[in-house]
């Protein structure tokens, strides 16, 4: 087959090192090979260690930090395959710390063992990027940079390629017998974000438009630590987890109050306390490693405090300001364990999907663990996948059926009533529709209006009135034309800009239909389920299999309807947002 791969960071880059052992496969990316969120990644990959840790309790974390909505199914999947994931990238050539040939083990906030993985100190997104380019290029896989992905193409409801904008400014199609999304996240929704700018939703904007479903829109995580400066910059979880704390203008450890975790609690418990003491003191809270001592400071962290040191400030001397910012998108393109999507030939992996393993909040560093672990199911489900596409298995989970029920129910063309794609998993809820398109007087708008709207009512505290105000502008906003008429002069901004303004009305209707409050999104005009849940849920019962989390719920895209139709593809296709309610 022919496999076209949109994205390069460890999920886009991974999926086409393993597809290209028995597969053509053609890599697109929007900036520099290297340039992706995976990069910017500094705390490290988690991964199950020695004992006392078990894949049992990386489960149990996984899915207590996801307030008990992570897929049981999914966590298992992620745990149990990570240790065997690892061992392929350190035969790809990625170098892990090491203590006396053993690897070193972090312990990062709501963890209960030190199994965090490391490179540099704080620089293993960089480190696994330079793995993994290197072992592209040496398998010839044919690498397209500079390339804008504008649209899936669709055949007879098949995706059959990519239609893309050169770094010429031409506009081409990328045939393609399955494309895979591994696009990254939606980090420029918000106007302070840790992402990189690349990071403009396109790869769930583009599922849309195809007809995909999307699944846990409204949970977006806000890392509690960015520093509070002209040019933003991430301080990673794990100087909390080496023993940093959390301060307030008087020097008092505020975070003593609100969790028993303290500085270790869920991210988004973390990032709403200190928005709260921002608020109620006027400044920015501060982040305190001097306890640390300076010299394992300097060493443990070599990039954070060269980075911190170039805005003016010493890491390793004294507290340094720190406030939340847009970090990863829990919610994305649904997939089954093996990153088919609800569109037969359209495959997603890493943050661009979502399996259900976050729930309602990531737990720190499992997003490079996904990324590798389901790029690896991903490329095995696609050589188990038949020559002639046009019998390929529709959406079966795990690639057998083992894993959980199909993905796709109440997709267009599903019959309600017979075959897979009209059995949900537990914990799915069935889909309802909402549009997506523009109100009739729709005009001009810039990013940063969006982002403000964004900012405002779907942050980190949302509420009726403020989304239903965000829905309205939202729907003000003309989306940029990616019609044939409109392709002289095409630029990237214009495709972002439409990219961010369909996931930012996704964002805003999810919100809006989850009433009560879960993990990071919290309604502050609605009580609902526990942030933290009990220990009850993601232990295992007597027979061995993970009990279901009381919270039951999940949020789908279905059928397309609303959008404007996508005119350099083959026929008119419109996108939708489902939603089922918890």
């Amino acid at each position: 087959m022919r496999i076209v791969v949109v994205g390069s960071g460890l999920a886009g880059l991974l999926t086409a090192i393993e597809a290209s052992a028995a597969h053509e496969v053609v890599l697109v990316t929007k900036g520099a090979l290297t340039e992706s969120n995976t990069v910017h990644a500094q705390g490290g990959v988690a991964v199950v260690g020695p004992r006392p840790d078990s894949v049992v309790a990386h489960v149990t974390d996984t899915r207590r930090a996801g307030a008990g909505l992570s897929d049981p199914a999914a966590a298992m999947a992620l745990a149990a395959d990570g240790p065997t994931a690892i061992d392929r990238l350190l035969e790809l050539g990625v170098t892990f710390d090491r203590d006396g040939g053993i690897l070193c083990r972090a312990l990062e906030a709501a963890h209960s063992y030190p199994r965090v993985l490391r490179a540099g100190g704080d620089a293993t997104g960089a480190e696994i990027v330079r793995a993994l380019v290197v072992a592209a290029l040496d398998r010839g896989i044919e690498v397209r940079e500079h390339t804008t992905a504008i649209d899936v193409v669709l055949d007879g409801g098949r995706a059959v390629g990519l239609d893309v904008r050169t770094a010429s400014g031409e506009v081409e199609r990328v045939a393609g017998d399955a494309v895979v999304l591994a696009t990254g996240g939606a980090g420029r929704l918000y106007p302070t974000t840790t992402n990189p700018v690349v990071a403009t939703a396109d790869g769930v904007a583009m599922a849309l438009r195809a007809g995909a479903e999307i699944a846990d829109a409204e949970m977006v995580q806000f890392h509690p630590t960015v520093l509070a400066a002209a040019e933003p910059f991430l301080v990673s979880e794990a100087v909390r987890g080496e023993g940093a704390v959390l301060v307030d203008d008087a020097g008092r450890r505020f975070m003593l109050d609100v969790h028993p975790a303290a500085e270790l609690a869920p991210r988004d418990v973390v990032a709403r306390a200190i928005a709260a003491q921002e608020r109620a003191q006027g400044s920015p809270v501060r982040l305190d490693a001097r306890r640390l001592g300076a010299a394992t400071v300097r060493r443990r962290f070599p990039t954070i405090v060269a980075e911190c040191a170039e805005r003016g400030w010493d890491l390793a001397g004294e507290p340094v300001p720190v406030t939340p910012a847009a970090h990863y998108w829990m919610g994305g393109v649904r997939t089954d364990l093996t990153g088919r999507t609800s569109v037969p030939g359209l495959w997603a992996v890493g943050e661009v999907a979502c399996t259900g393993v976050h729930g309602a909040n990531r737990l720190a560093s499992n997003s490079l663990l996904e990324a590798a672990v389901f790029a690896r199911r991903c490329v095995a489900a696609l050589d188990g996948e038949p020559a002639d596409t046009s019998d390929a298995p529709d959406l079966v989970a795990g690639g057998a059926g083992a894993d959980r029920p199909v993905v796709g129910a109440g997709r267009a063309g599903a019959d309600a009533a017979t075959g897979p794609r009209a059995v949900a998993s537990d914990g799915w809820a069935p889909p309802a529709v909402v549009p997506l398109g523009d109100a009739p007087d729709a005009g001009p708008w810039t990013r940063a209006d969006l982002q403000r709207v964004m900012w405002e009512h779907a942050g980190l505290i949302r509420s009726r009135e403020g989304l239903e105000q965000a829905r309205t502008v939202l729907a003000s906003f003309a989306t940029p034309s990616l019609l044939p008429d409109a392709m002289l002069g095409l630029e990237t901004s214009d495709v972002e800009d439409a990219n961010l303004l369909l996931a930012a009305r996704v964002v805003v209707a999810a919100a809006l239909a989850r009433t009560g409050s879960l993990g990071a999104h919290q309604r502050s005009d609605r009580s609902g389920d526990s942030t933290d849940p009990p220990d009850s849920t993601g232990v295992l019962g007597s027979t061995g299999v993970l009990e279901p989390a009381e919270t039951v719920h999940r949020v789908l895209v279905a059928d397309p309807a609303g959008l404007p139709a996508r005119g350099i593809l083959s026929g008119t296709v419109a996108g939708s947002l489902a939603l089922g309610l918890a």
